[in-house]
């Protein structure tokens, strides 16, 4: 195996990290979303949960909205890949949304059969029952995509749809995109702007720019506390980041003081809103690099501190899967966790899909009838 080779099994792990972890964590704090720091010690001990809880059929840990709006985001960069010159075109904006709405009627329909006809309604994921069952979808992600408004605001202005909304409906969804982009202000850009397709409030779309920063930086190589420094300086360029900017410093400052626990986590809020939910996410990751330690035991630490508090778990956790996924890779996963996610068939065959088109995209569009079936364009 080449140097080349190695690098881009290198990259291949840290997407298949990033997206898979993401989904872990979100399995991790769906079941404990709502409870308290108080009662989650009271029910499992001192140290709150520390394993999956299995709910779903098969001793199976469930995913929430989180991880199915991600799985939409990630089609919708494959299908502008795919996208077949002549036939059709448009955007990896336009893309995005189009595959959010079909996320959006499998939370209006009951199953693909149920589904009205509609030329954004093709493609293989929208025909996976599973992912037709609702899990807290966040209010503003559901009426942003019914307003069928779009455009996208001046920087540091509020955007056309729901314009005073900053929730963490953004950042759980953006790890893709830093994933996709060939640079960090590209990633920036295009997560900012879908984030508006659903969340006007200038910090709600800037803390997944940010997001998507530090989600690109980790998974080219840059060690944690780096890639958290480049995107503080790249936010910083932006009108209106003062908030999301003061979220990652006092993430930063106080993972800097070690002694991780849940009352330092809730020290940075609930993760209920965007910023929020995104220092939560670096700093439970920043205290796990800094203890060091195996891979896989840095991985557990984090994603356990992340969603062991008052707040919104399953997005913190979700967020903090994303960046430790894409700075360790998958092999720091820990196995047991992996076997009983649900539908990991699924999510493991978009990411490998996704992984070809990331390398390859150009000559998917050139008329591989496979590809064309199941991404059939933008």
């Amino acid at each position: 195996m080449d140097r080349t080779d190695v690098e881009a099994a290198v990259f291949a792990s840290r997407v298949s990290g990033c997206l898979l972890a993401g989904a872990v964590g979100d399995a991790l704090g769906g079941p404990i979303e709502f409870s308290t720091l108080f009662g989650l010690r009271r029910q499992y001990g001192d140290a709150g949960i520390t394993d999956l809880i299995y709910e779903g059929p098969g001793r199976t840990a469930l995913i929430t909205d989180d991880t199915q709006m991600t799985l939409f985001t990630v089609e919708g960069l494959i299908r502008f890949g795919v996208r077949i010159p002549g036939k059709t075109a448009g955007s990896a904006e336009r893309a995005v949304l189009r595959a959010l709405q079909r996320w959006n009627d499998t939370q209006r329909y009951f199953g693909p059969d149920e589904l009205p006809a509609g030329d954004h309604r093709t493609g293989w994921l929208l025909q996976q029952p599973w992912l037709y069952h609702r899990r807290a979808p966040g209010a503003a992600c559901l009426s942003g995509l019914e307003s069928r408004l779009d455009g996208f605001a001046e920087w540091g202005r509020p955007g056309n749809v729901n314009p005073d909304s900053k929730g963490c409906g953004t950042v759980m969804r953006s790890a893709p995109f830093g994933l996709f982009a060939t640079d960090a202000p590209a990633g920036f850009d295009l997560a900012a702007r879908c984030a508006q397709y659903t969340h006007g409030h200038p910090t709600g779309y800037l803390a997944a720019g940010a997001t998507s920063a530090i989600v690109h930086h980790l998974s080219r190589g840059r060690e944690l506390i780096e890639a958290v420094s480049m995107t503080q300086e790249l936010l910083a360029t932006y009108p209106g980041h003062s908030e999301t900017s003061e979220a990652l410093r006092s993430a930063v400052a106080l993972a800097s003081q070690g002694g991780a626990t849940s009352e330092k986590v809730e020290m940075l809020g609930g993760g209920w809103v965007a910023e929020e939910a995104l220092a939560i996410a670096v700093y439970c990751a920043l205290t796990a690099a800094e203890t060091g330690g195996p891979a896989a035991a840095m991985m557990r630490r984090a994603l356990l501190l992340s969603v062991n508090h008052s707040g919104d778990s399953d997005s913190t956790g979700s967020i903090c899967g994303n960046l430790m996924g894409a700075w360790r890779g998958a092999e720091a996963i820990p196995s047991e966790w992996l076997v009983r996610l649900e539908n990991r068939e699924t999510i493991n065959t978009l990411i490998s899909d996704f992984i070809v088109a990331l390398r390859d995209a150009p000559s998917l569009a050139r008329g591989v009838p496979p590809w064309q079936d199941r991404y059939p364009g933008a």
